[in-house]
């Protein structure tokens, strides 16, 4: 049975190559030098030889403290994900015979999603006869991406779906 692959940069016995390129603490180029013999030279100053850079030929390695390079690695990948913006999508559902005060409380609400950088998805469900006057909710469709044009752009035109029509906006 073969061991655990662990995973994280190879270092000291693990860094199967007859030769390395290796930096010292300070940044110092000491050029090509056999695997063995660098780990020795690590060991010595109390340290670890770390495959920075695996695909070079030869791979470059460095004298490092193997502990703490993980840990400033973990710290650096928390910091990108903490720092990275989620876009979520957020729906409105509308009517095709919408009325003026109400168009104009969902299309605040649009125009406030897209300033927090989310996503928007425009619902226009029809009922009953109302399917026959898609022509009505296709207007009305327009004219919200008239509204929304210079804070917004369409990502998906109006769509049927079944008894509804879909439009989704992205911030610009």
């Amino acid at each position: 049975m073969a061991p655990p692959v662990k995973s994280g940069p190879r270092f000291d016995n693990m860094i199967n190559v007859p030769k390395v390129r290796v930096i010292d603490d300070e940044g110092e180029n000491l050029g090509v030098m056999f695997t063995r013999e660098a780990i020795e030279q690590a060991n010595e100053k109390g340290l670890n030889l770390v495959e920075v850079s695996p695909n070079a030929d030869p791979p470059v390695c460095k004298y490092l403290d193997v502990g703490k390079f993980r840990f400033e690695a973990q710290k650096k990948a928390n910091l990108a994900r903490k720092t990275q913006k989620t876009q979520d999508i957020k729906e409105v559902k509308m009517r095709p015979n919408i009325d003026t005060h109400d168009y104009d409380v969902k299309m605040r609400n649009v125009a406030k999603f897209i300033d927090h950088g989310d996503k928007v998805k425009i619902t226009l469900r029809f009922r009953g006869r109302e399917m026959a006057h898609q022509h009505l909710g296709m207007d009305l469709l327009k004219k919200v991406q008239d509204d929304v044009a210079e804070i917004a752009k369409v990502e998906a035109f109006p769509r049927l779906e079944g008894r509804q029509m879909l439009m989704v906006l992205a911030p610009k």
